[in-house]
């Protein structure tokens, strides 16, 4: 046995999750976040107020929750660099855009709502199309990267 071991052999040091990634991985969180919150404010509200449709104010805060999960679930792959986490990160600020556009051209307190939402959505969008996020989450670019050998 040789004394110098084959870099395959040595254990790896643990990647270092850049600071872009973690930002993109709050930014995420945040929206998920936000989701979850207005799920279950929705669901408490169908339940215990008096909406004009208590069905259909449990069936959208059940459907705010359930799509919470996916921005929270892409913020946990990102802050763990796993490449798949990249596309749940950047669908959620592509459907963060029309609702913050919806927000904008409403009346009163919405306004400021939509601007915040828009603000997050275009960050977001920088850091998740930022070419150093491809390559740090290891994605390869091309259909045939993987079958060309």
């Amino acid at each position: 046995m040789s004394t110098q071991q084959t870099p395959s052999s040595t254990p790896s040091a643990p990647k270092e999750r850049p600071r872009r990634i973690t930002l993109l991985a709050g930014v995420n969180a945040l929206e998920g976040a936000a989701l979850a919150a207005g799920g279950i404010w929705m669901l408490v509200m169908g339940v215990l107020g008096s909406p004009d449709s208590p069905q259909q104010a449990e069936t959208v805060g059940i459907t705010l929750i359930a799509l919470g999960a996916i921005p929270l679930v892409a913020a946990r792959g990102l802050l763990l660099l796993r490449s798949w986490s990249r596309g749940p990160a950047l669908i959620t600020q592509i459907m963060a855009l029309p609702v913050a556009w919806t927000l904008l051209r409403s009346q009163g307190a919405l306004i400021p709502t939509g601007i915040v939402l828009a603000a997050v959505a275009v960050t977001g969008l920088v850091f998740v199309l930022n070419p150093a996020t491809t390559r740090d989450l290891g994605v390869r670019r091309g259909s045939g990267a993987d079958t060309a050998s």
